[in-house]
């Protein structure tokens, strides 16, 4: 009978829960996503990081440019200068004095011709003519800088100003006497020209920016152009800081003239001017977004499949569930009585008998059987016969509540009751329960009543279930020696009984 039982259990298929399904596999999906998500993350800071990359290169290069044609042309104002001192300057003809000044002087489309203004801001000479129109300079800001500040001796960069007929930036550098005395300006020019040039060289897109500024952060050149804000000093601008854009650093955000989000990139610091280069960030991030959008979407997919075929799967393991318990139910319970039957009887006292065993505890039995069934059944018939099994059922269930006991149709018109930690006393007085109610059910009917054997013990190593088993059948065969209708309790002498 306990090897059958094993191979019973042991042949059950493990069974996996619906939950546990529908759980692994929301984590599975959301681990999956997460992975998507921090491998789209690191996408997005590569595309941001190859962006800056090339926005510095592109702001680097233009400043290069800019920077050497600044110094070419700044070569040309120092040899102006020197030459300004040499004693036969002004007893030559103007023809021998324009070589010497500028013999060497750098000439290009978009430099202006080199002019000399006297102490007194005065036009005094002119490399594009012989015969200057007279003119006075000298409230330019590029005159009065080195007029008033004897140490200004190097190279002034201007705002940008109308200069010549042009749009320009002016160049220049103070003359100096012998002895350090102010003797005037020599000034040169760069046109606006030039750096529409040199940007419309560039392969950029509309919203692309490139703003070039003087060190102390006022905008010489921007594109796209806008004279409006040529000329004008970001550090008015409350809205901007400083810090926003360090040297050789870059930022995302709103920049300072107009507000549309952009990644900026500086060029290095090259002391005269810097060269800031902006993308905006929906073209920055536009091949990522495409990508992301794609994948996003495959994922979204990829869950809502797994996810869906998760709560299939957990209806069908539920529905399955749910009629291997209405099978495993029907296999152990008494289709009569309601009560468990036989083969599921033997299971739980097997598994009782060994826990007790192990926690020392008393395990009590009690065997009732139907008094003079026989005869009833072949009086009234199996109908009534039936009957009466199943009200002598309902008494039983209804004395023997708790959830470990254990009460099943042990076969025929005989019950088994098992009662885990239960004395004979106390398991007695819960046999005299049964009967008293099978009674006072039997007066009414005019049925049978019960009779009760009772055993109670605590297993010990090398004992079999079965001794508690045939102790209670002797008892109940006690009781129906005795006269019927009774509880009788066995008599364990050399066990471990339980009073």
């Amino acid at each position: 009978m306990l090897s059958g039982w094993r191979e019973v259990t042991a042949g059950r298929p493990w069974r996996i829960s619906a939950k546990l399904l529908i759980v692994s596999s929301v984590v599975t999906v959301i681990g999956f996503s997460a992975i998507c998500v921090n491998v789209m993350l690191d996408m997005r800071r590569g595309e941001k990081a190859l962006a800056r990359q090339t926005l510095e290169n592109l702001a680097t290069s233009i400043d290069a440019d800019i920077s050497r044609n600044i110094d070419i042309y700044d070569l040309s104002l120092k040899a102006v200068a020197s030459n300004m001192l040499l004693p036969e300057i002004n007893t030559v003809s103007k023809t021998i004095r324009q070589l010497i000044l500028f013999d060497h002087a750098t000439t290009a489309k978009h430099f202006g011709a080199i002019q000399v203004f006297d102490a007194d801001g005065n036009l005094t000479i002119d490399a594009s003519t012989l015969d200057p129109v007279p003119q006075n300079r000298g409230s330019e800001d590029y005159f009065t800088v080195h007029r008033d500040n004897p140490g200004a001796a190097g190279l002034f960069i201007s705002r940008p100003m109308l200069f010549r007929g042009a749009y320009s930036i002016v160049l220049s550098r103070r003359i100096n006497d012998t002895d350090g005395g102010f003797m005037g300006v020599v000034a040169g020019s760069i046109r606006f020209s030039y750096f529409h040039e040199l940007f419309e060289r560039l392969s950029l897109d509309p919203e692309d920016t490139i703003t070039v500024l003087r060190s102390d952060r006022t905008i010489m050149m921007r594109r796209p152009f806008d004279l409006d804000i040529i000329g004008t000093n970001l550090n008015d601008r409350r809205a901007w800081k400083a810090d926003n854009l360090l040297v050789g650093a870059s930022y995302s955000g709103e920049g300072p003239v107009d507000s549309t989000p952009r990644l900026y990139a500086r060029s290095g610091d090259s002391g005269r001017m810097f060269v800031v280069a902006g993308k905006p960030l929906t073209a920055v991030f536009a091949l990522w977004q495409r990508e992301a959008i794609r994948i996003g979407a495959v994922v979204l997919v990829l869950a809502l499949f797994v996810l869906g075929s998760a709560v299939l799967l957990a209806r069908e393991i539920t529905r399955r569930a749910e009629a291997e318990n209405k099978l495993e139910e029907m296999a152990t319970t008494d289709a009569l009585t309601g009560l468990k039957n036989r083969r599921k009887f033997d299971q739980v006292i097997d598994s009782e008998w060994r826990r007790a065993m192990r926690q020392k505890a008393p395990v009590a039995l009690l065997m009732i059987d139907a008094d003079h069934f026989k005869a009833y059944n072949d009086t009234f018939g199996h109908q009534a016969g039936d009957q009466v099994l199943v009200g002598i059922a309902i008494c039983i269930s209804d004395s023997v509540r708790r959830s470990g006991d254990c009460a099943a149709r042990y076969g025929g018109e005989e019950f088994a009751v098992l009662l885990p930690n239960i004395s004979a006393t106390d398991a007695f007085k819960i046999a005299e329960t049964i009967r008293g109610k099978v009674q006072g059910w039997s007066d009414e009917q005019a049925t049978s009543t019960v009779s009760c054997g009772i055993a109670s013990l605590v297993p010990t190593a090398g004992m079999d279930w079965s001794i508690l088993v045939a102790a209670a059948d002797k008892a109940l065969y006690a009781a129906k020696a005795g006269g019927r209708n009774q509880s009788v309790v066995a008599s364990l002498p050399k066990l471990s009984l339980v009073a």
